[in-house]
């Protein structure tokens, strides 16, 4: 069996080289004289730090790295619907499930935004991993249709702990990243946080300062696949999940349920008893909005797949700031970020 060389492996390893902050992606353009020196003197340094691994020979081939170390800070808002399947109800006491022939939801949506803290190290020229830590408040509304109409909305505060990991490499002149983060929110009415698995595809283009090297304007396309655990569990006072429009219609809307409820024939009937759908309409009924509602369910979004558009504007290596939206999809979506790099 031959031995591989290691200028050989080196050589692989850098193919996948042309990450999204990397600025050094000339192929297809004619260089000024100053970028021509710029990529010239990259070639010449001596790079002494550990990250990223291989560094040095990213240089020697006129790779303009970033610096290893980031610190970066997001804004993010997020409008998508949700899909909710199995539902249990309790009032006062534990959950019980409801069969979907007598319970069921019309549009519900998810309206959220978070502030979150994102460090970051690239461990080689092609791999970026980082964590994740957030504070944030998010808003649900659930719209019931059977077995009368009626609308919940729940607001509540939210934390976010999570990491990822980021590879990319480049297309000629241009580049590809492919981006999956893990992040465990903790809403303040859930029992237990919801994981969220989030995998972004992009492919982009910079385009440096002919003047400036070190400073350029990324534009970038793609698409986001959001999933989450399915199951979620809770509780909530009534009078913080119904909205003051439903207190003041109390009696009409307990009147629509008997009126329902009368319709069903005697098994139905027998059916919805073993449930807590009757004890939730009288306590609206009754106007008893201290008592507490226990649930549970499966949901998801609506739509896993949207469409991304992005751009980055580099002042130097030091300082980045992004903006990306989420336009095409049921999901709709804004960031905005500020990201410090530097070395040890």
């Amino acid at each position: 069996m031959k031995r591989i060389k290691t200028p050989l492996v080196i050589g692989i390893l850098l193919l996948f080289i042309g990450c999204i902050t990397v600025e050094a992606q000339y192929a297809s353009r004619k260089l000024s004289k100053k970028q021509q020196a710029y990529i010239d003197s990259i070639k010449q340094v001596e790079y002494d730090y550990i990250f990223p691994i291989l560094g040095q020979a990213a240089y020697k081939r006129g790779f303009d790295l970033p610096y290893p170390i980031g610190a970066m800070v997001n804004y993010i808002w997020m409008d998508q619907g949700i899909v909710i399947d199995n539902f249990q109800l309790g009032i006062n006491g534990p959950s019980q499930p409801i069969p979907e022939e007598f319970l069921a939801f019309g549009e519900n949506r998810n309206t959220s935004y978070a502030i979150n803290f994102r460090p970051d190290i690239w461990i080689f020229p092609f791999l970026n991993v980082y964590g994740l830590f957030g504070y944030g408040s998010s808003t649900t509304e659930i719209n019931l249709t059977i077995p009368v109409p009626l609308k919940s909305i729940v607001q509540q505060d939210m934390t976010t702990t999570g990491f990822g990991v980021m590879t990319g490499f480049g297309l000629g002149p241009l580049w590809t990243s492919i981006d999956a983060n893990w992040t465990w929110t903790r809403p303040e009415l859930l029992e237990d946080p919801v994981l969220a698995k989030v995998l972004g595809v992009r492919i982009g283009k910079t385009f440096p300062f002919r003047q400036r090297p070190d400073r350029n304007i990324a534009v970038w396309i793609g698409g986001m696949r959001a999933r989450m655990n399915s199951n979620t569990a809770g509780s909530v006072k009534m009078v913080d999940a119904l909205p003051p429009e439903t207190w003041v219609r109390a009696d009409e809307i307990y009147a629509d349920y008997v009126a329902w409820y009368g319709a069903l024939s005697p098994v139905e009937q027998a059916i919805v008893d073993q449930t807590n759908l009757t004890e939730f309409f009288e306590a609206i009924g009754n106007l008893e909005g201290e008592s507490t509602v226990n649930y549970g369910m499966d949901k998801a979004p609506k739509e896993e797949w949207n469409m991304l558009v992005g751009g980055q504007f580099q002042l130097n290596k030091h300082w980045q700031v992004r903006s990306e939206v989420g336009i095409i999809g049921d999901r709709k979506s804004f960031l905005a970020s500020f990201n410090y790099r530097f070395s040890l």
